[in-house]
Formats: structure tokens, sequence, C-alpha cells
């Protein structure tokens, strides 16, 4: 019973975690302000979309991206729409090329990199920041982008074999 809801849980976790990795930002260096944006549920969400089952993993992206609506923004459908769009590219990227682990990793970092830039345009066409794009680029996506990329180099092996061992478990 506990194998049929890992998945589910490992979810709710990196949920959770997200906001406890937040805290830690921004970052002061050099007289510097650096945005660290913890994106673990996103890259999970990735990684269950490539190695589980698209479908799945939309779903499962829907429901997490309204609780991150619901909880953290307060604006309905922004994640909503775009955690199972970015799984949706995820596993048709892989359709067209070979689902090796390095493969995946970059494209996790690739679709990061467009959920946060879409997220930028959408918060600045609303106003709701006023941060010019190359402040953005240098102070919140290399950050953030280089912060995940170190979560998935520790992790992604195991997200791999939690998502395949599941798959192997039902086959």
């Amino acid at each position: 019973m506990i194998t049929r809801l890992g998945i589910g849980l490992v979810g709710v976790l990196l949920f959770l975690v997200e906001s406890e990795f937040a805290m830690f930002s921004p970052l002061q260096w050099n007289g510097s302000t650096y945005f660290l944006i913890p994106r673990f549920l996103i890259l999970y969400l990735i990684f269950l979309a490539i190695y589980y089952s698209r479908k799945k993993a939309m779903i499962y992206g829907l429901i997490f991206g309204l609780c991150f609506d619901v909880f953290y923004i307060n604006i309905i459908g922004l994640y909503t729409v775009l955690y199972p769009a970015i799984c949706f590219g995820a596993a048709w990227f892989v359709k067209r090329f070979e689902s090796h682990l390095v493969f995946t990793t970059f494209l996790a970092i690739g679709l990061l990199a467009v959920l946060e830039f879409i997220l930028y345009e959408f918060f600045y066409l609303i106003q709701f920041t006023t941060m010019a794009l190359q402040p953005f680029l240098v102070y919140r996506l290399v950050p953030t982008l280089i912060a995940n990329f170190l979560f998935l180099i520790m992790l992604a092996w195991a997200f791999k074999y939690c998502i395949s061992a599941r798959v192997f478990q039902r086959a």
C-alpha cells in the first residue's frame, strides 16, 4: 500500500521542502543580492513524466500547481497550467530523443529556465515585478538554475531509481 502512494508522497514532501529552502533566499554576496528559487517539485514532475507516465505527471502537476497557486501566489491558474505544460513538454522531448539521465537532467534544467522566464514575463506583464530583463537573468535566473542543477546532481539518480522501481513493481 505504501509503495502505491510513494510517488505522491515524494511529491508532497518536495512541495513542503521547497518553502523551507526558499527561506535561504535572497543571498547577499559581494554587495549583490541573488535570488535562489527552489523548484524541486517541478524537477521531480519532469522526471515523473519522462520515466513513469506523462498522464500521471500531468495530473500530479495539475494538483500541485493548484496547491501552489492557492497557498503561495493567489493567482489561480498560473502554476495550474504551467506545471502540466512543462510535464507534457518533457515527455514530448524524450519521445523524440533518448531518455538518458544526463540528457534528462539538462532537459529538466532547460525546462526550468523556460518556466522561470514565463513566470517572469507574466509577472512583468501584470506589473507584479518591475525588475528588468538583464537583472532578472543575472540575479534570479542563473542562480536559480545553478541551485536546482546542484539539487538534481544530488538526487537525479534517486528520482530515476524511485520512479523506475515503481514502474518495475507495477509490471
